[in-house]
């Protein structure tokens, strides 16, 4: 079991669509595990919250990033970038959580150490089991950085 079990734990989405932000909210009020989930809507906003800079000055480290490709501003592969380049942040696990299935960007982000690579499902249904699946294995079963 995880080692952060007894706290709340806390996801960083990095999603520019609501449809998808909604969705992905509903399917974690189906896990096991009680999660809180903070919302960045472009890469200079998830950025600023993990540096804490500006109105997130006092945001709390998240134990996982879910990061889209396709966000304004800065793209999920030069978000990846900075977070992976930090010593702290490093540390977070990140999955790209993306509509593409670009060999490309498949390539980039995992040279750029991203931890998963899952491809959005189009189904609703299929989209609610993925992120069930993301729950059990990253937030049940894997013990997460401190």
């Amino acid at each position: 079991m995880n080692n952060k079990k007894i706290e709340l734990m806390h996801i960083l989405l990095v999603e520019d669509n609501e449809g998808d932000i909604i969705l992905t909210k509903e399917a974690f009020e189906e896990c096991k595990v009680k999660i809180q989930i903070s919302i960045a809507k472009n890469g200079q906003e998830a950025l600023d919250f993990l540096f804490k800079r500006g109105q997130f000055s006092m945001s709390k480290k998240p134990d996982l990033i879910l990061l889209d490709i396709n966000i304004p501003i800065f793209n999920g592969h030069e978000v990846l970038k900075q977070i992976k380049s930090d010593s702290i942040l490093k540390k977070i696990p990140v999955i790209m959580l993306t509509t593409s299935s670009s060999q490309k960007d498949i390539d980039e982000a995992y040279e750029n150490y991203c931890n998963s690579y899952i491809k959005k499902p189009l189904e609703i249904s299929e989209f609610l089991t993925t992120i069930l699946k993301i729950e059990e294995f990253w937030l049940q079963l894997t013990t997460l950085s401190n």
